[in-house]
C-alpha cells in the first residue's frame, strides 16, 4: 500500500508504526518488575525485595515506620500517592502463618497506616488488602504484605481512562517523609 506520493505507507505494525493517540510514559525502572527480578521465590528470604528492605536505612529503603515484628514501607510502585505496604519480618507467604503477636501488630499498623494518611493528605477512603498466592495476583507471593491504599474522589477520572496516563504528584522520596513524619506525629 503506498500514499499519495507513492510511498509505501505504514500499518500499525510496521516499523515505527501508526500514531494511535496515546500518551506514552517511559518507565524503564519498572522493566525489573516486570520481568520478575528480585522476587522471593519459595519459603527462602534470600534474595527477597522485602527481607532486604529492612537492612537499608529508611529513607533508602521508602520505610515509613517499624514495629518490633512488622514495619510500613511506601510501595514502589504505588497505585495512588501514599501507596504503602505493611509487612512481617519474618518471611512467610500466607496471612495464616502469622503468629498472634504478629497479627495483633499487623492491624495496628494498618490502622495506625490508615489515621496517619487521613492526617497528612486526607483522603476520602482506603482500599485495603492483599493477594494471597500468585494465582490470587500477588506480586510477590513468598512474603506477605498488606495493601493500604489512599483514594480520592476523582482520583481514577479522566487521566487514566481518556488521558491514558497515570498522575502521582509527588516523588517517593517526599512522600515517604510526609508519612514518616506523620507517623511519628500520631506516636
Amino acid at each position: 500500500m503506498t500514499d499519495d506520493f507513492g510511498k509505501p505507507q505504514l500499518t500499525g505494525q510496521d516499523g515505527v508504526g501508526v500514531h494511535d493517540a496515546l500518551q506514552r510514559l517511559w518507565t524503564p525502572h519498572r522493566l525489573s518488575y516486570v520481568k520478575g527480578e528480585g522476587k522471593a521465590v519459595g519459603d527462602e528470604p534470600a534474595g527477597c525485595p522485602f527481607c532486604r528492605v529492612v537492612e537499608l536505612d529508611d529513607e533508602s529503603g521508602l520505610i515509613i515506620a517499624r514495629g518490633s515484628e512488622v514495619f510500613a514501607v511506601l510501595n514502589l510502585y504505588p497505585y495512588n500517592p501514599g501507596h504503602l505496604m505493611v509487612l512481617p519480618y519474618r518471611h512467610v507467604p500466607d496471612y495464616a502463618d502469622l503468629t498472634v503477636s504478629e497479627t495483633a501488630e499487623f492491624a495496628a499498623f494498618t490502622q495506625k497506616a490508615m489515621r496517619v494518611a487521613r492526617h497528612v493528605a486526607a483522603p476520602h477512603g482506603f482500599n485495603i488488602g492483599m493477594n494471597q498466592g500468585v494465582v490470587a495476583g500477588a506480586g510477590i507471593a513468598a512474603h506477605l504484605h498488606q495493601h493500604v491504599v489512599p483514594r480520592w474522589g476523582g482520583d481514577a477520572n479522566f487521566m487514566p481512562v481518556i488521558g491514558h496516563t497515570k498522575v502521582l504528584p509527588q516523588l517517593l522520596g517526599e512522600t515517604r517523609q510526609l508519612l514518616a513524619d506523620g507517623w511519628k506525629a500520631l506516636d
